[in-house]
C-alpha cells in the first residue's frame, strides 16, 4: 500500500510532524497543544470542546457543489421515523442479542472501558475532579454505629475517560450564524427543540437501548505492525486486509452489530498524554460511509475521537462524527482497551454495554464489555 512500516505514508507522516505539536504532559499544556493543532489545521477553533456553536459550524460547502447543509442533502426523517431518539440502538432487538450469544466460546469477559481518574487524557478543558466530603461523610447512626462515605464528582460526565457519545452531542450550523432554528442534530432536531441549560429536551442518553449484540475487533495495529500514527487513516483497503488477516472478511457486519478499531493509540494512555492528545490515526469518511452502509450501531475505537485527527482535508473538523451521529443515528465509543483481546486474538465477542440513562445527557460513561 506503498506505506511505511509504521502504517504512515511519507507524505502523511510529514503534514503530521507539521500539524501537532509535541506537549509537555500537563493538563494545562495538553489543551494549549490541542488547540494549536486545531488552529494549525485551518480550522481557528481556540477552545474547542466538541460540543457548541463553533463546531456546528466547520465544514462549509464545497465551491459549486449542490448541498441542502454543509454536510449534504438533507438526512431526516430517520429511518426510524420523525419522532425518533433512539438512533441505531432501534437495531437491538431479541434477534440481535442471540446472534451475540453465538459469538460466546469461552465465557471469559474482557473490560474495554478505561479507569475514570483525574491522571487521564482529557480533551481542551474538560476536567475530572472527585471529592470525598468529610470521611467518614456520614455517621455515626444506631447502636451499631454506622458511618459511610460519599463521593462529589464534577465533570463532563458523558465526555471524559471511555465515553459513549449520544445523538444529542454533535450536529450542524445548516442556517445563518446563530440561528438556533437551523442547527441541526440526529434526526434534522433543531437546537432551538433541544437546547436547554439543564440538559437536552431531546436526544438525550435516556433514549438508547441497551447494546447485547455481535462485536468486530478490527486489528489495524497488527495489519500495520505497530503503532499508527496521528494523522493516519484507516482505509477500506486497510479494514478488509486487517480483518482477511484475522480470517473474516466484512461480510461478518451485520445491521446492528459493533466494529471497533485498534490502531495502537491507546498504549499511549498515562504513558504519554500530551501526545495520546494532539492528533490521532483513525477511520476516515470511506470507511465511515461504508459503515453507515452496513447500517452497524454503534463505532469505537483505542483513541480519543474514533476518527483520523487532524483530517487529511484541512477544511474539516471531525467529520466522521457528523456522518455518524448526525445523518445516521450511529454512536461512537472512545478511549477503549483492546489489548487483552488482541492477545487472546478473539476478533468477534458480543459487545455488552448500559448507557446510563441520565436525562438530557450528551453521553454516557460506563464499562463496556466483550464476552468471547
Amino acid at each position: 500500500m506503498g506505506t511505511k512500516g509504521d502504517g504512515t505514508s511519507p507524505a502523511r507522516a510529514a503534514g503530521a510532524k507539521n500539524t501537532v505539536g509535541a506537549g509537555n504532559g500537563a493538563s494545562g499544556g495538553i489543551a494549549t497543544e490541542r488547540r494549536r493543532f486545531l488552529a494549525g489545521a485551518g480550522l481557528g477553533l481556540t477552545g474547542l470542546g466538541l460540543a457548541g456553536a463553533a463546531f456546528g459550524a466547520i465544514a462549509a460547502p464545497q465551491a459549486g457543489r449542490a448541498a441542502d447543509t454543509p454536510i449534504g442533502e438533507q438526512w431526516w426523517p430517520s429511518r426510524w421515523g420523525p419522532d425518533d431518539q433512539a438512533g441505531a440502538s432501534n437495531h437491538m432487538t431479541p434477534e440481535k442479542t442471540l446472534a451475540a450469544v453465538q459469538q460466546i466460546r469461552t465465557g471469559k469477559v474482557h473490560s474495554l472501558g478505561r479507569v475514570y481518574e483525574r491522571e487521564m487524557p482529557l480533551f481542551g478543558e474538560r476536567v475530572f475532579a472527585l471529592r470525598t466530603p468529610g470521611m467518614p461523610t456520614g455517621g455515626t447512626f444506631g447502636d451499631n454505629k454506622i458511618i459511610w462515605n460519599d463521593e462529589f464528582l464534577a465533570t463532563e460526565i458523558g465526555q471524559v475517560g471511555t465515553q459513549f457519545d449520544g445523538l444529542g452531542h454533535i450536529g450542524v450550523e445548516a442556517g445563518a450564524p446563530g440561528e438556533q432554528t437551523q442547527r441541526r442534530l440526529y434526526n434534522g432536531v433543531t437546537m432551538a427543540e433541544a437546547a436547554s441549560p439543564y440538559g437536552l429536551k431531546k436526544l438525550g442518553i435516556e433514549n438508547v437501548r441497551p447494546f447485547f449484540t455481535p462485536g468486530l475487533l478490527v486489528d489495524v495495529m497488527g495489519l500495520r505492525g505497530g503503532m499508527l500514527e496521528a494523522g493516519a487513516e484507516v482505509t477500506l483497503a486497510d479494514l478488509e486486509a486487517a480483518l482477511e488477516r484475522q480470517g473474516l472478511s466484512t461480510e461478518a457486519i451485520a445491521p446492528g452489530d459493533v466494529v471497533m478499531f485498534r490502531t495502537g493509540w491507546g498504549l499511549l494512555w498515562k504513558e504519554d498524554n500530551a501526545r495520546y492528545n494532539n492528533g490521532s490515526p483513525g477511520i476516515g469518511m470511506e470507511v465511515a460511509r461504508y459503515l453507515a452502509e452496513r447500517q452497524v450501531s454503534l463505532v469505537g475505537a483505542d483513541n480519543w475521537g474514533v476518527e483520523v485527527v487532524p483530517n487529511p482535508d484541512s477544511g474539516l473538523a471531525f467529520p466522521v462524527h457528523q456522518e455518524m451521529l448526525v445523518r445516521h443515528g450511529i454512536y461512537l465509543q472512545e478511549n477503549l482497551d483492546f489489548e487483552s483481546l488482541a492477545a487472546d486474538g478473539s476478533w468477534q465477542f458480543a459487545y455488552v454495554f448500559a448507557p446510563l440513562p441520565i436525562k438530557g445527557a450528551t453521553g454516557s460513561p460506563g464499562n463496556p464489555l466483550a464476552v468471547t
